[in-house]
């Protein structure tokens, strides 16, 4: 199929809602920001060529895997030796420590810190509305803006032409992001600081835009399905009934109950916690809930192995709430950005994801228990990440351009638009050079993958597939 470009639509930039001006003030910051390809060339950002003394992949893998439950190890192994795709996905360390030998323009931002394709989705706001935005922030912290797009556009590539895209046009869509997020900061940069902090994609805008019949299809059967994903429509297919208390059906071995006879007690000393840091409002409404069961919980492809617990609290018969307390580890990002100023890697995960995102679950939340850090939140509270295998490319295209603009305005919220936009300009210089080093980058996520079948072969790694 030939690449058709995606327009950027003025419904996606919600262009009636929110002005955007370039006044006099604007106009210095941007000039600034055109400044500072003085000191990196846009076109050197492209580059991706691995040092002579690049560490090996499988050595910073097997680092990540410490502190990590050990009995899941091979269980992370086993989902990352899949595709290129699902190790790039459960290799943020190793891309990390790639771009921390990379350029950048010293401009600092929240970055996401794992912002590939399927860190994306559709969730839903406390006021019920269904938006998109990027839902997922382990590795949230301050640092460079152009880790995230990088991550981005190599994903996108190595992503589309795992699931059957073409080199070319996985190409084309890493370049469509890439000007994507450019031009939407060049709008974020005339837009006042409480309309970018006001900004949201939501799921009617996607439907707006989309001009064939399938992919408008695609958009209902998706936003349906997320409004499926609440409470009453999960509970009844995750739990039974014993002895007329509600309990977490096992699904071995990513969901099990654990045989510590103290894992009940701990864990509502973990919520306790947890309910003492939130606003006293929602402390009000925790306190209508008592903890029936919880359950240890397999997640993501790059978080197997770390502590998760599927909790399940009721108020009264039939009325569940579902959190899920998760371990927060070190951000990947951390050993090449300054240090975090939050001690407790829960909270920082927290702050990180309320500063990115347009809304939040207003159940987030941070504890520490027995030394170790917990963030919590709801449990497929309607969010879905979108599938990208057989997605027609005017799907694929729309959707990479949402990843962009989402990403445009998270980067905005906490950085300086202008600068940025400045530094990226009005032409197509940046656009090209992301794609390039996506496709560059592929080839290293390609040698990277097969390195790890091979110290899988040899017994260096654990790897058990299927799950």
């Amino acid at each position: 199929m030939a690449f058709e470009p995606y327009e950027l639509e003025p419904s996606f930039l919600e262009e009636g809602k929110y002005k955007s001006e370039i006044t006099e003030s604007v106009e210095k910051k941007l000039e600034l920001g055109k400044l500072l390809r003085e000191k990196v060339l846009r076109e050197d950002l492209g580059d991706w060529t691995p040092p002579t003394n690049r560490r090996d992949p499988i050595d910073i893998i097997i680092e990540s895997n410490e502190g990590r439950l050990e009995d899941y190890i091979p269980i992370r192994h086993g989902r990352m030796m899949v595709s290129p795709f699902t190790f790039l996905r459960g290799s943020a360390a190793v891309m990390a420590y790639d771009l921390s030998n990379t350029p950048t323009t010293g401009l600092t931002v929240q970055a996401c810190g794992d912002c590939h394709l399927s860190n994306f989705g559709l969730f839903a706001t406390p006021e019920r509305n269904l938006i998109f935005d990027v839902n997922d922030f382990d590795e949230t912290i301050p640092g460079p803006w152009e880790w995230d797009i990088k991550r981005l556009v190599a994903s996108i590539y190595v992503g589309y032409t795992q699931s059957g895209k073409s080199p070319k046009e996985a190409y084309n869509l890493s370049l469509l992001c890439a000007t994507a997020y450019r031009k939407a900061m060049r709008r974020m940069a005339g837009m006042t600081a409480l309309d970018i902090w006001y900004f949201q994609l939501d799921v009617n805008t996607f439907t707006k835009a989309a001009k064939a019949m399938e992919v408008k299809k695609r958009l209902k059967a998706a936003d349906e399905a997320a409004r499926k994903r609440v409470h009453e429509y999960v509970f009844p297919k995750i739990t039974e009934s014993i002895g007329g208390i509600s309990k977490i059906v096992d699904d071995p071995p990513l969901v099990m109950h654990m045989s510590d006879p103290r894992i009940h007690e701990v864990l509502v000393e973990v919520l306790n916690e947890y309910r003492a840091s939130m606003p006293y409002n929602l402390q009000v409404i925790l306190d209508r809930y008592k903890l029936n069961d919880v359950a240890r919980k397999v997640v993501g492809v790059g978080s197997v192995g770390t502590r998760c617990f599927f909790t399940l609290l009721e108020a009264r018969e039939n009325d569940p709430l579902l959190l899920q307390i998760k371990e927060a580890r070190a951000s990947v990002l951390e050993p090449y950005v300054k240090r975090s100023k939050f001690r407790n890697n829960g909270q920082r995960v927290v702050v990180g994801q309320k500063i990115m995102q347009s809304a939040s679950d207003m159940f987030l939340g941070w504890t520490k228990h027995e030394g170790l850090d917990f963030y919590i939140r709801q449990l497929k509270d309607m969010k879905i990440s979108a599938v990208i295998e057989n997605q027609p490319m005017e799907m694929a295209s729309a959707y990479v351009v949402a990843c962009a603009l989402v990403l445009a305005k998270a980067h905005g919220r906490s950085g300086d638009p202008a600068l940025i936009a400045g530094y990226l300009g009005k032409g197509d210089a940046f656009d090209y050079s992301m794609a390039d080093f996506a496709k560059s980058y592929a080839v290293q996520t390609a040698k990277d993958h097969k390195a790890m079948l091979e110290a899988i072969e040899s017994g260096r790694i654990e790897a058990r597939p299927g799950l």
